[in-house]
């Protein structure tokens, strides 16, 4: 008999929270990943683009963000907006808040 399921709780913060950005795989499978990421303040560097081979979608649970991309788009996101970003959308984080950290959840599908 398979174990019993264990709940967690994605607003648990670690304490201290890290001086990184912080990624925690909760499912994954050969073609889909969910995971945590907590940002505290960190952005992509100046001249950096993320060109993902999969598709992602992110919802922000909590916290404040800016994602722009290539093309010049803008997103403000806040607690409870969430985007998909098509693979091989080239895109930045321009700003994450620190206080409180951000609390996203992200959904990775692998064709």
């Amino acid at each position: 008999m398979p174990p019993a399921p264990e709940p967690g709780n994605l607003f648990q913060l670690p304490d201290p929270l890290p001086g990184a950005e912080a990624f925690t795989a909760l499912f994954e499978t050969p073609h889909l990943r969910v995971e945590r990421i907590l940002s505290t303040g960190q952005t992509t560097p100046p001249g950096e683009w993320y060109d993902q081979s999969q598709d992602e979608w992110v919802l922000l649970l909590q916290g404040s963000a800016t994602l722009t991309c290539e093309d010049g788009a803008s997103l403000a996101l806040g607690p409870g907006d969430y985007v998909l970003i098509p693979a091989h959308v080239r895109h930045r984080v321009d700003f994450t808040s620190s206080e409180p950290p951000c609390i996203w959840l992200a959904i990775h599908s692998f064709g």
